[in-house]
């Protein structure tokens, strides 16, 4: 290949640059669209975790098979006793952690959100994390304080052993400014039990788990983890096992050494052995993305075929363009120009076209990243890493070479077979129009793709709408939600009781709040634990034991939240206190403790406050509501008072509102600092922000998927509308005759519309066949519907051919309204 070659194609594609225009910004749509996607599946899926030899961690929870608890939190015994067998035979090492929030004071001794994480001593070691500055933990920073000594005063009891801290890079040049002094000395001065600062971390570490395993990905400090082995703390679950795997040993036989350690688990613990727990493991790359990795696919599946479709589209372009040239490219062959030479300048034009349409479409991608990232799911992992990189930039261009090579290829070779005596011979512009049968083939590839991903659109569209319909369980039109972290708590439950009626007297003076309550967890928040309930028969055998989401809430709770109450009632300011043994139970837990009967004024078992299980009286049911998912209901559902368990759980306030809950936000603030400064108000949001995120992940599909398919199905319809401008080009003389004959303006405009019906039918049948299989990948990401919905596959059936009518139209119109004469004259 010659400059000069290049120069030439140049000059030749200037000459035309109606198609030169069309060309590149059909490349640069799929070629944008594909980079844009791919920069996600590849910050997403493909970047490595940024640990020490990544490929050899693991991420370990708990499964209760027969209780459908999966991937559940560790107590500390079971991360033990699986750290035990793992050591020195699949591990290298096992670590552990637990992340909460809390406060501190700032550096203006207002109240801070600080995220905390405990750990064990061990932990940075297994993920090759660098401390910047002062020191690692060490094995004594985790050494269990002394127990109590039942025989001494309060006085005499042994000293508590002081906590151990590392912080953040990030926290301490924000808190600290970057100071050295701190290390060695607690971070709140003055305070018993404030964790001592012993160093600090490098910048940017973070903890990469997926969003359902509630660990903060960027805590402010990491506490070590002082604790004693006792079996009796072995059902407190709130650690998350992160282990190194040693080299050449395979994830089957990490798996194996789980299994034995809980078969181990099962056999000393009835209460393990009738819930078939199992240790879950996974590899840690596999953890963080399984919840994503099938909406992601599917995306790069969409994006694709509209990289596909816009080759088809040029390609459809090029043999036009390539049949119009015919002449020239026949002139040249009977010139000397050889087969090799002719193909090359096509396949030239074609480089440069998607060279240009390449470089647009970078552009295009790297303005709609940040769109991208502004619509995404909570739930999608790595946000901040999505990015135009090294990577990203290969696969554009060798998506822009590949493109090259799809649409340029076929017409090159038909191009570079010229039949030079006939094209020499020929007068009229029929003579360059042959080669109808391989357009007609690309324009029903184009319809095909088009319309698998209308129909993967269309079944997006069904799962949002069904996600409107479910009933959640309450009403969260006018609900104003927040946190509050710190301030004055008491050690006596009848302390923190106070506090929370101080709270609450100066709420209900606010105008406009017409209900408030509290729960420790607010619906669709997540976050949600498991206890286990039973009746009787129970207590002689423990595998009758169930599993079911616990919530503590303040009497009006269901009132406020608007939750149906369908048998007997729910709290009073009476029931809340510990020695009240009630529960409010929903519908689902009703349904399978006592089937067709009332379940008020039964009795349950519960494993809640003591190791033995202990018999409550249910007050009444109430509508299940959705904990974490709107399309997923969840476990049934238990609730007991804050004084249950001794007040101070309730820490997420709901107020239901006359009006607009936002704009009594600022309120609502200046009246908590009222009651206490060092309160710190979190969270301030009304309940809709919280069901938008519920819905955020079916939203972000529907729209990539939409805008792909809107893109796709416009270009199909220009592929359409090509091919049939150029069928009434090549046939015009016929239609003259036709009309000639005979033929009126409808009969030719029919001609047309049924070549292009035709060509859209066989295209939509061709799809029919490939969407039945091919929108069955999409099955995590619907909700309510079916990947074969024949309602969607119909619907979309009669909109495409609504689509291609309208393709047609122009091309026919013109038909119809040729003059005979003229047309005959022509050719």
């Amino acid at each position: 290949m010659r400059a000069k070659d290049l120069l030439h194609a140049a000059r030749s594609l200037r000459k035309s640059p109606v198609f030169l225009i069309t060309a590149v910004i059909t490349i640069a749509l799929g070629i944008g669209a594909s980079t844009a996607i791919f920069s996600v599946a590849n910050a997403v899926l493909l970047r490595p975790l940024p640990y020490k030899d990544p490929g050899r961690l693991v991420v370990a929870g708990g499964d209760m098979r027969t209780r459908s608890v999966f991937d559940e939190r560790m107590s500390y015994e079971n991360w033990s006793d699986l750290r035990k067998a793992g050591i020195g035979t699949v591990f290298d090492d096992m670590a552990a952690v637990a992340t909460f929030r809390g406060i501190n004071p700032g550096a203006d001794g207002t109240p801070e959100q600080v995220r905390n994480a405990v750990v064990t001593p061990n932990f940075f070691q297994v993920l090759g994390a660098h401390i910047i500055a002062g020191r690692d933990f060490e094995p004594s920073d985790g050494q269990p304080n002394p127990p109590p000594d039942p025989a001494a005063a309060p006085a005499q009891q042994p000293p508590q052993l002081p906590l151990m801290a590392i912080i953040s890079y990030e926290y301490w040049q924000r808190r600290f400014g970057g100071s050295r002094e701190i290390f060695g000395h607690p971070i709140q001065s003055g305070t018993p039990g404030s964790p001592v600062i012993i160093g600090a971390l490098a910048p940017g570490f973070e903890l990469e788990f997926r969003a359902s395993s509630n660990v903060d990905g960027n805590p402010d400090m990491y506490t070590a983890l002082r604790v004693n082995f006792d079996n009796r703390n072995r059902n407190t679950y709130f650690l998350r096992g992160i282990g190194r795997v040693k080299p050449g040993i395979s994830l089957d036989r990490v798996q194996e050494a789980g299994e034995n350690a809980a078969a181990g688990v099962r056999r000393n613990f009835p209460l393990y052995g009738s819930g078939n727990f199992h240790y879950h493991i996974e590899a840690m790359q596999h953890h963080l993305t399984a919840e994503v990795r099938p909406a992601i696919l599917a995306l790069l599946g969409a994006v694709i075929f509209l990289l596909l479709i816009s080759c088809a589209n040029v390609a459809n372009l090029l043999l036009v363009r390539m049949s119009l040239r015919e002449r020239e490219l026949a002139v040249r062959a009977a010139l000397g120009g050889s087969r090799a030479r002719l193909i090359q300048q096509v396949l030239l034009e074609s480089l440069l076209v998607a060279g240009a349409g390449t470089i647009l479409g970078v552009a295009l991608a790297y303005a709609g990243i940040n769109e991208l990232i502004a619509i995404s799911p909570a739930n999608l992992p790595r946000l901040e890493k999505i990015s135009i990189d090294p990577i990203v930039l290969g696969f554009s261009i060798a998506a822009g070479l590949a493109a090259a090579l799809i649409f340029g290829v076929v017409p090159a070779l038909r191009a570079s077979r010229p039949d030079v005596m006939q094209v020499l011979r020929g007068a009229g512009r029929n003579a360059g129009l042959s080669g109808g049968g391989l357009r007609n083939a690309v324009a029903i590839v184009e319809v095909a793709l088009s319309f698998i991903l209308l129909v993967g659109s269309g079944l997006m569209v069904r799962s949002f709408i069904a996600l409107q319909k479910f009933d959640l369980g309450f009403d969260p039109k006018n609900l104003l939600t927040f946190q509050l972290l710190g301030g004055r708590g008491g050690r006596e439950p009848q302390q923190r009781a106070a506090r929370i009626r101080e709270l609450q007297t100066a709420l209900r003076d606010i105008g406009g709040v017409r209900e408030l309550t509290a729960a420790s967890l607010i619906p669709l928040a997540g976050g949600y634990s498991t206890i286990r309930w039973g009746k009787e028969n129970a207590l002689a055998d423990p595998s009758k034991f169930q599993a079911a989401d616990v919530q503590f809430v303040q009497p009006g709770f269901f009132e406020a939240m608007h939750t149906p109450v369908l048998a007997g009632r729910t709290f009073t300011d009476a029931d809340n206190a510990q020695d009240r043994k009630y529960v409010v139970i929903d519908d689902v837990l009703a349904a399978k403790a006592f089937p067709q009967e009332s379940a008020a004024g039964k009795r349950i078992l519960i494993r809640a406050r003591t190791p033995e299980p202990e018999w409550v009286e249910i007050l009444g049911v109430v509508a299940h509501q959705r904990a974490t998912s709107i399309a997923d209901p969840g476990h049934e559902q238990l609730y007991f008072t804050d004084g249950f368990i001794g007040f101070g759980s309730t820490n997420r306030w709901i107020l239901r509102t006359s009006g607009d809950p936002a704009a009594l936000a600022p309120t609502v603030r200046d009246a908590i600092r009222k009651v206490d400064p060092g309160i710190l108000v979190n969270e301030l949001q009304p309940m809709s922000v919280w069901v938008e995120r519920a819905q955020a992940g079916t939203r972000f599909e529907l729209l990539l998927i939409g805008v792909f398919a809107a893109a796709a199905a416009i270009l199909a319809s220009v592929g359409l509308y090509g091919v049939l401008a150029t069928f009434v080009r090549q046939r015009t003389a016929e239609i003259g005759l036709r009309m000639a004959m005979g033929a009126g303006p409808s009969d030719i405009f029919g001609l047309v519309v049924g070549q292009g019906l035709r060509l859209s039918a066989m295209g939509i049948g061709v799809g029919l066949i490939a969407a039945a299989g091919l929108t069955r990948a999409m099955t995590s990401m619907l909700v309510g519907v079916k990947p074969t919905d024949p309602l969607t596959f119909g619907a979309i059936i009669v909109f495409f051919f609504a689509i291609a009518a309208l393709a047609c139209w122009i091309p026919a119109v013109r038909a119809a309204a040729l003059d005979p004469t003229v047309a005959l004259r022509d050719e």
